[in-house]
């Protein structure tokens, strides 16, 4: 059983510090960060390294499990935990952002997305019940419902028309969730949408409220948007959110922006740009962001940060690290990615233990103005 219940221990304005107490005994302490392993795979990081930092949650994507290893290995394996040997939790996306990344192979239509696989061309159908299916055997303990996530800019027609299908697609899928019986498993969230129009985020808002699942996930952010829209977005959506059940803002993992959102509520976040911006030489220190490629760093026999205390940082050096990336070595992405994932999973612990000590306000304004460009 991978239920939850969610309890808020400590909150400083809107900011909260909580808990996940899932019934596999595995706690996830809120806010969190959850690394993105689209494939069964967190780039660049073993399971080992995962746990080794601490993380319980991962986050893994049905459209592309769905297409490779495929859902018939997938149950053969008693899914996707088993696959990767992942004993602890994973939150699976439904595949709706894909929609949107790949629009150019995919398709809308009232009952679900046709799509055309991204290796072979080959047509598929997502409706709601088919990637409640699909995530059943993936067997994650987070599902998310199928979306219609709207580009970035898009006219008012087109949000009326996201918001529509999302809206009866989360009816569909909470409706099929329980009738097939995967609430007893799985805990499914709603999906807001909206795109940056402040009345359609709140009308999203409060019609995914009244149905009584166990979180609701933002969807439709950092797609593009300028700063001030996003934040306008999220401040229209919060306050039309059950404040009992958990908070996920998708997709979103600078550290501005995940400041600004547990400012206003905001509980789980997930992202690709730590280990990414590892693999392309960029590492989070005390100091703020760093580029490993530059050329000063070249005869730097220091660590990444002085401050961190990751294997990685206790025995590389600086100028060793840069000598990798410059020569492509996979070494460089192992270690630069282990080390924002550390960094990513401190930040996230000094974060909750700001709010808990009742110094969040100068924690926010000190680690905001270190990682704004």
């Amino acid at each position: 059983m991978s239920r939850f219940q969610f309890e808020v221990d400590a909150t400083f304005n809107n900011a909260r510090a909580g808990i996940l107490k899932f019934e596999n005994k595995i706690n996830v302490e809120t806010p969190v960060f959850m690394p993105v392993g689209t494939r069964a795979s967190v780039k660049a990081v073993s399971q080992e390294n995962l746990e080794e930092i601490g993380y319980e949650l991962i986050l893994t994507n049905t459209y592309h499990l769905y297409l490779r290893p495929g859902t018939v290995v997938l149950k053969e394996f008693g899914g996707v935990k088993n696959f990767m040997s992942w004993p602890r939790l994973v939150l699976t996306d439904s595949g709706g952002y894909q929609a949107f990344s790949l629009s150019k192979l995919t398709k809308y239509l009232d009952d679900g997305i046709q799509f055309k696989s991204h290796l072979d061309g080959s047509p598929h159908l997502f409706t709601p019940e088919k990637v409640l299916d699909i995530q059943n055997i993936i067997n994650s303990d987070i599902v998310m419902p199928l979306d219609d996530c709207a580009p970035y800019p898009a006219d008012e027609k087109r949000l009326r028309e996201s918001l529509t299908r999302t809206h009866n697609w989360i009816q569909q899928s909470h409706d099929y969730w329980k009738r097939m019986q995967y609430n007893r498993t799985q805990s499914l969230f709603a999906i807001v949408q909206g795109g940056v129009n402040p009345d359609l985020r709140r009308e999203s808002a409060q019609f995914m409220s009244t149905l009584d699942l166990p979180g609701y996930a933002i969807g439709g952010l950092s797609v593009g948007e300028k700063n001030d829209e996003f934040q306008t977005a999220l401040s229209a959506t919060m306050p039309h959110l059950p404040p009992e059940k958990p908070r996920y803002l998708m997709g979103v993992g600078s550290i501005p922006e995940i400041l600004f959102a547990v400012n206003h509520g905001i509980d789980m976040f997930d992202c690709v740009l730590p280990t990414r911006n590892a693999r392309n030489g960029q590492v989070f220190t005390s100091e703020g962001k760093l580029n490993l490629r530059a050329e000063y760093n070249k005869f730097h026999d220091k660590p990444i940060d002085e401050k961190c205390k990751c294997r990685v940082c206790k025995r590389y050096s600086l100028g060793y690290i840069r000598h990798l990336h410059k020569t492509q070595e996979l070494l460089a992405y192992e270690l630069s990615s282990y080390h924002n994932l550390y960094f990513m999973y401190n930040f996230m612990s000094d974060l909750r233990k700001s709010i808990k000590d009742k110094t969040f306000d100068s924690f926010l304004q000190h680690h905001t103005a270190l990682f704004t460009e």
